[in-house]
């Protein structure tokens, strides 16, 4: 696992006394770009006006920061604060939230639960990346505690979740927007980076709301990402997964944006499942392209997340309630507890590694 020049993910950071800014990790410290590269616009409070000068920037930023720290460590070493000296902020201001449905599997597993004798999939889901609209205004950062959510969970019924339940998910954060009434261009134009997400689901509040419209006090409570964006440029790319039907014209791939991400879950420090990425059905770019081709403007500081990564193995399912099949066979801890879904102080970690890049970890207690 790696935080070495070929990482470099960039984050917002802060002294004691002193106010937030942007900085890059680099092993067991934080590079304060500030200071490093003589650039006020890392002394903003978020990404969000970096991620706006575009590709190009993003590109050469790098490349500087790479040499810096390569070849004129001396200087910049001085600007190298240790991570256990700062504290960690939400790395940029969230535009708006939208949360795709993008796996085979987890697709499949949720729809024979729930319709045993249907067919897994909804008609349309071979032919579009499903998505629906979440709330920009709880994505919290890592570490925040989660309060269980309280809601209706039937006709008449109203308390607390009691099946709370933790999706792990990539998160693609835009930097450079679009107009109204247009398309989005290339992916890799308008997408920064990547963030790890956990999208907490109340599932008992979802199952008795999310018909007709589909899900919304049940995913809206809380959703969490990593302090730490990594650029696309620091991730291996391979090929999507092949599709059937052929999707329509403005969804066909252009390049190969599938990416080879190993997820782990882990449940107050125990691995309970390793998603694999690479098994997504539909793939960032074709995400991107659905969520603008009805001319949906994008912003600086969107988030489009994944949707839940799970893979064809038990063992790879990216949520409780495939996990545990709707409470129905719970899972066993190291220390003899058992799950179905989350109990009140319960810690879920979400960490991923994509080669030899290491991705920021999630992290929240349910409180």
């Amino acid at each position: 696992m790696s935080w070495g020049i070929g990482n470099l993910p960039y984050g917002v950071f802060s002294c004691p006394g002193q106010a937030p800014r942007v900085g890059v990790r680099y092993g067991d410290r934080v590079l304060d770009l500030t200071a490093a590269l003589h650039d006020e616009v890392f002394a903003a409070p978020s990404l969000n006006p970096f991620m706006a000068r575009g590709r190009a920037a993003w590109r050469d930023t790098r490349a500087l920061i790479q040499e810096k720290l390569t070849s004129d460590l001396s200087v910049v070493e001085a600007h190298l604060v240790p991570l256990d000296q700062v504290e960690l902020h939400l790395p940029f201001e969230v535009a708006d939230y939208v949360d795709f449905y993008c796996s085979l599997e987890h697709a499949s597993n949720v729809g024979r639960m729930f319709r045993p004798d249907a067919e897994p999939l909804m008609p349309n889901w071979r032919h579009l990346p499903v998505g629906y609209h979440g709330r920009a205004g709880t994505v919290v950062v890592s570490g925040t505690p989660v309060r269980r959510p309280q809601g209706q969970l039937g006709a008449g019924e109203f308390g607390p979740c009691r099946k709370l339940d933790v999706e792990a998910e990539l998160g693609f954060v835009v930097g450079v927007p679009t107009e109204l009434g247009t398309s989005a261009g290339a992916f890799e134009d308008h997408v920064f980076g990547v963030t790890l997400v956990n999208d907490w689901s109340a599932r008992d509040v979802q199952s008795w709301e999310y018909r007709p419209l589909g899900p919304f006090l049940a995913k809206s409570f809380a959703t969490s990402v990593s302090p730490w964006v990594t650029p696309l440029e620091a991730l291996p790319r391979v090929p999507g997964r092949a599709q059937d039907p052929e999707p329509l014209p403005y969804l066909r791939r252009k390049a190969d944006w599938g990416l080879d991400i190993a997820v782990e879950i882990l449940l107050n420090g125990e691995v309970v499942s390793r998603p694999p990425y690479a098994s997504m059905y539909w793939t960032p770019d074709q995400m991107l392209a659905h969520l603008t081709v009805n001319g949906a403007a994008l912003r600086t500081g969107d988030l489009f997340a994944s949707g839940t990564v799970s893979g064809p193995e038990r063992g790879e399912r990216g949520s409780l309630i495939e996990l545990t099949w709707n409470g129905t066979d719970p899972i066993k801890l190291g220390n003899g507890e058992t799950r179905t879904f989350l109990e009140d102080g319960d810690t879920v970690t979400i960490r991923a590694t994509a080669g030899e890049v290491t991705l920021g970890e999630v992290s929240g207690t349910v409180v």
